[in-house]
C-alpha cells in the first residue's frame, strides 16, 4: 500500500467546506472548531448542534438543495463549483455517492483535498484519530482502511501520555525562545532536551509541583554555555539479527537520538526505520570476500564525525561484542579520547536458535555451546578442530556459508559422525526466515539444493534434531536422519 504523508495543516482563516448536515458531518465538524478555520456547511437541514455553532459564530451554514441531477442541477453544480474553488479542504458527508463522487471529482480538478466519508477510492486526504495533550498533538491513521485500530491505538497512548503531558509541553514552549537563544547548535540543543526530559523535570510536572519544574528549567537553561562546542561521542549499538522486536529499550533510544548512524548491511530496514528520520544513515557494507567498506575506513568515519561534535551510533547487526569487531572500534575510540559506550543486542546465534526452535543448551544433549567464525581460510585454520569435533555440544558458526565443504571435511576428520544432525538457519528472526535441518554428511550438498545464502547461521549437533519438534517461525525443510530416535528420547 502507498504510504500515506502525515501532515498538520494550520487552517487559521482559511475556508473548510463540510457538505452534509447529518450525524456523520457533525462529528466531523466538532473536530474542526478550534482550528479557526472559516468553516462552511452546505446542507438541505443541519442537525441541532450545528445550529447552535452557527449561533456562535463558529460556522456558516446555507442551506441548499444539493440535488445536482437533471437540468436543476446544473445551476446547483455551477454554485458547488464557486464554493469548492474558494476552499482549502472539503469534507464530503452525504448519503449520495453521485454527489460524493462530483465532490472529490470536482476538487480533484480545483486541486483542493477532498475527503469523503467512509469511501477510500474517492477520499484524498483522512482524518486522524488525535490525541491532544496541550500543544502536543498524536495523530494515528490506518490510511482510512481500519479505523477502529486507529481508534485502539490512541486509547493506549492515552494512558502513556497522561494530562501532564500537556503542562509539560506547555513548559517547553514557554520557554522554547530562550533555549534557542541560549543553545544555538541544534544537535547539541536535542541532546540537551533529551537530557533534559530523561532528568527531574518530567516527575515535578507530574507531581504537579509546577513552580519547582519552571524553577528546575530556569536552572538548567542558566548553566548552558552558549559558546561551548558540542562533544561528540560513539555508541556502539546491537541491532540484533533483524526483527526490530527484539531492540533493546536502550537501543531504539539511542537511534531516536543519533545525529549519525554508522550501519552494517545486515542491519534490517525495520530496524532503521526505528531511527530519527532526519539522522545521516551511511552503510559501510561487508560481506564475506566482498569488503566495499575496509575496517580502516570504518574506523575513518567514526572519528571523522565524533571530531564533528556528532552523536554517532554503531549499528551492528546481533550484538557488537561477538564477532562485530566491537573491541577494536572502542580501543580506537580510546586511543582518540572519544567518549563511547555500548549498548548489546541479541547474538545471531541466540536469536536464530530460538527462532528455529533450537535450543542451544540442553541437559541430555548439549552442555555447552561454542560460537566460531568461519568466514575465510585464516579463520578456519586458526580454529581447535579436535574439541569443536566433539559431542555433546553445540557449534554456531558465523559466516560460514562459503566454507561448508571444508568445515564438514575437518569435523568428520576429527571424528564427528556423519549422521550429526544441523540446522542452517537463514535470514533469522526474519520475515523471509528458513530453517534447513539435515545431517553432516551431507551438509554441503544440502545447503547447495537449497541454495542457502549470507546472512545464515548453522546449528550443528545433537539439539538441531528439536528443530523439527520444536519449530514455530517461518520455513522449514529437510530433517535429519537421527531426529526420530532424539524426539522419542525426549519425549
Amino acid at each position: 500500500m502507498q504510504r500515506l504523508y502525515p501532515l498538520f495543516a494550520d487552517l487559521r482563516d482559511r475556508r473548510v467546506l463540510v457538505v452534509g448536515g447529518g450525524a456523520v458531518a457533525e462529528r466531523k465538524l466538532a473536530a474542526l472548531l478550534d482550528t479557526g478555520a472559516d468553516i462552511l456547511v452546505l446542507a438541505d437541514q443541519v442537525s441541532p448542534a450545528m445550529q447552535q455553532w452557527q449561533g456562535k459564530g463558529q460556522l456558516a451554514v446555507q442551506q441548499v438543495n444539493l440535488d445536482i441531477s437533471g437540468l436543476t442541477g446544473l445551476l446547483n453544480r455551477w454554485r458547488l463549483r464557486r464554493v469548492v474553488q474558494q476552499a482549502w479542504l472539503v469534507i464530503a458527508a452525504t448519503d449520495d455517492r453521485n454527489l460524493n463522487c462530483y465532490l472529490a471529482a470536482l476538487g480533484k480538478r480545483l486541486r483542493v483535498f477532498t475527503n469523503v466519508v467512509d469511501d477510500l477510492e474517492l477520499t484524498q486526504f483522512h482524518v486522524p484519530a488525535v490525541l491532544q495533550r496541550g500543544p502536543l498533538q498524536a495523530a494515528i491513521s490506518s490510511a482510512g482502511v481500519a479505523p477502529v485500530l486507529a481508534r485502539r491505538m490512541r486509547s493506549q497512548l492515552e494512558v502513556l501520555l497522561d494530562e501532564s503531558t500537556a503542562e509539560l509541553a506547555g513548559l517547553l514552549a514557554r520557554w522554547r525562545s530562550p533555549i534557542k537563544q541560549r543553545i544555538t547548535d541544534v544537535s547539541r540543543r536535542r541532546q540537551w532536551y533529551d537530557d533534559l526530559l530523561d532528568g527531574e523535570l518530567p516527575r515535578l510536572v507530574k507531581q504537579r509541583r509546577l513552580e519547582a519544574a519552571e524553577q528546575y528549567l530556569a536552572r538548567a537553561v542558566e548553566m548552558t554555555a552558549s559558546a561551548q562546542r558540542p562533544q561528540g561521542r560513539v555508541i556502539l549499538v546491537g541491532a540484533g539479527p533483524g526483527d526490530p522486536g527484539l531492540l533493546t529499550i536502550q537501543a531504539l533510544r539511542e537511534l531516536q537520538q543519533a545525529d549519525v548512524i554508522v550501519h552494517d548491511r545486515l542491519v534490517s530496514d525495520e530496524v532503521l526505520n526505528l531511527a530519527r528520520r532526519d539522522a545521516e544513515r551511511i552503510l559501510v557494507a561487508k560481506r564475506a570476500g566482498h569488503h566495499e567498506t575496509t575496517q580502516d575506513q570504518i574506523h575513518t568515519i567514526l572519528l571523522r564525525e565524533a571530531a564533528a561534535g556528532k552523536r554517532v551510533v554503531r549499528l551492528k547487526g546481533g550484538d557488537p561484542f561477538v564477532f562485530g569487531r566491537g573491541g577494536e572500534e572502542l580501543q580506537l575510540l580510546r586511543q582518540h579520547a572519544v567518549p563511547y559506550s555500548v549498548v548489546p543486542g541479541i547474538s545471531a546465534a541466540m536469536a536464530c536458535a530460538a527462532y528455529a526452535g533450537i535450543p542451544l543448551t540442553h541437559r541430555d544433549y548439549a552442555h555447552s555451546v561454542r560460537l566460531v567464525t568461519a568466514h575465510c581460510q585464516r579463520s578456519m585454520d586458526q580454529l581447535d578442530w579436535p574439541a569443536l569435533a566433539q559431542d555433546s555440544q553445540t557449534l554456531a558458526v558465523y559466516m560460514g556459508v562459503g566454507q561448508l565443504d571444508l568445515l564438514r571435511a575437518r569435523l568428520l576428520a576429527c571424528g564427528r559422525a556423519a549422521h550429526t544432525p544441523f540446522a542452517l538457519v537463514e535470514n533469522g528472526s526474519r520475515e523471509n526466515q528458513r530453517v534447513i535441518l539435515g545431517q553432516l554428511g551431507e551438509l554441503p550438498e544440502t545447503a547447495r539444493d537449497a541454495q542457502v545464502k549470507s546472512p545464515a547461521l548453522l546449528l550443528l549437533g545433537e539439539v538441531a534434531a528439536l528443530g523439527r519438534q520444536l519449530h514455530w517461525f517461518g520455513g522449514l525443510s529437510g530433517q535429519p536422519a537421527q531426529a526420530a530416535t532424539v524426539l522419542r528420547d525426549v519425549a
